[in-house]
């Protein structure tokens, strides 16, 4: 088991997370004594239900495009002579 400093899990917890997820358990030391056990979770649990898994493709490209006749900029103009 791989043993790091408390400064080092501050200062690159980015990668010390990164090797945990990848299945490496590390003991978490303050002034040489270890303090705590860093172990990946058997599969990773999610706080709420997903109903479905997200996707990429869709989205506001999927939209129909609206014709108002003139330029949105008119509008914005328009608004901004409001105030």
């Amino acid at each position: 088991m791989a043993t790091i400093s408390h400064r080092e899990l501050r200062n690159q917890s980015a990668d010390v997370l990164r090797r945990v997820a990848a299945g490496e358990a590390m003991e978490v030391t303050n002034h040489g004594v270890v303090v705590a056990y860093l172990s990946p979770t058997p599969s990773p649990k999610l706080p709420f239900p997903v109903s479905r898994p997200a996707r990429r493709n869709g989205g506001w490209s999927s939209l129909p495009t609206v014709d108002l006749g003139h330029p949105v900029a008119d509008i914005i103009d328009a608004e901004r002579e409001d105030r």
